[in-house]
């Protein structure tokens, strides 16, 4: 009978993906499927009592389903649910902690976030000595009743300091990564919006951080570089949305190489490295292509595109202000500027439209001076 009612609902589950269902059906599909797989493995380490007209019973167990339906259950349950059936026994773990299983909750949860950057450092990390100290390998912290099942606790128990279990789980899995950016173990380079929460220094801008998540409140603790002689500046509390991974390969402390200059035109959005003198890292500040001053705006009879100067405009700032408006030599560029008004890097043009949408959002709810 639990024979037939497991091919039954393995069927409802390939049966359904053929459709397009309402949001509550797959989840709905996600919940049945976990409490199914944590019935049985339960049933397995905690054996009931047989029904003695159904012997059966008593051997049946998950590893019985065939590999397809298996993998179909374990590819439904959540990165908790995942860490849990890994405790139940080697094979389980072989199958819990694979790439593929853990690949779509990375991307789902980091791949935002997570640049080359990020996995470049992760490598570094790996082959340094930090990783040994991973909570990974101490008695993790619950993460709360809304995680079902404790991450902490079931990845503790799964990743424990012996041989057969190093073996089953090499420390650059997808699980390993995942685990040490969710602990907040592993501080990883990204980009933050509006440093310092929203500091009027730093409206429409964005800076290079070293980055550490809390499960706890589900948000950031920050670390910029120093800026000349001033000590790292600590920000806690940066919120997913603030975030990204950085868009180019630039050091913060370079000068990007700028290839579309020659592209520009009036109306275009565009990011330009900028920074307040040459001991400082760059930022990126969100600006706008403007018309030549000789120049009446009219797009009909426009030729500013053609000039060699480009001007560069931040509305955000009031009219008059310094910061207003600046102008760039677009065939030797190179950085430009002054103790004063700080120095003007390497420029991006933004085509995105969902990173011009990022920046319409974050625009300050009153000039700046």
């Amino acid at each position: 009978m639990l024979l037939y009612f497991l091919i039954s609902c393995l069927s409802f589950f390939f049966w359904s993906k053929s459709f397009s269902l309402p949001p509550w059906a797959s989840e709905t599909k996600t919940l049945l499927s976990f409490n199914l797989s944590k019935n049985l493995f339960t049933n397995t380490l905690h054996p009931a009592t047989p029904d003695p007209a159904s012997p059966v019973l008593d051997q049946m167990s998950i590893l019985d389903l065939p590999d397809l339906a298996l993998d179909r259950i374990l590819d439904l349950l959540p990165p908790s649910g995942l860490s849990s059936m890994a405790m139940v026994c080697s094979s389980m773990r072989e199958r819990c902690v694979s790439d593929h299983l853990w690949e779509k909750h990375f991307m789902n949860k980091w791949g935002k976030i997570i640049g080359p950057a990020a996995h470049r450092e992760w490598k570094c990390y790996l082959s340094s000595s930090r990783h040994l100290d991973s909570p990974h390998h101490q008695t993790g912290h619950p993460l709360g009743f809304d995680k079902v099942i404790s991450l902490l606790r079931s990845i503790s128990s799964v990743l424990r300091d012996d041989n057969r279990q190093r073996k089953s789980l090499p420390v650059d899995s997808t699980m390993s990564f995942y685990m040490s950016l969710e602990t907040g173990r592993f501080w990883f380079p990204a980009q933050v919006y509006n440093r310092e929460n929203g500091h009027v220094g730093f409206m429409l801008s964005c800076y290079d951080a070293e980055l550490s998540y809390d499960t706890h409140t589900d948000t950031f603790q920050a670390r910029y570089p120093p800026h000349g002689r001033r000590a790292v500046a600590v920000e806690k509390g940066v919120t997913w949305e603030r975030l990204r991974a950085a868009p180019v390969e630039a050091s913060p402390h370079h000068l990007h190489v700028s290839e579309s200059l020659n592209e520009l035109k009036p109306g275009d959005h565009i990011e330009i490295q900028w920074r307040r003198n040459k001991e400082f890292p760059y930022g990126w500040w969100y600006g706008i292509v403007g018309h030549l001053e000789s120049c009446d705006g009219d797009l009909n009879h426009c030729h500013c595109h053609l000039s060699e100067m480009v001007v560069l405009e931040f509305n955000q700032y009031t009219v008059g202000s310094r910061w207003r408006r600046t102008m760039i030599n677009k065939r030797d560029h190179r950085e430009e500027g002054n103790e004063e008004d700080g120095f003007y890097g390497g420029i991006r043009k933004l085509s995105c439209k969902e990173e011009i949408a990022m920046w319409t959002c974050l625009w300050p709810s009153s000039i700046l001076e």
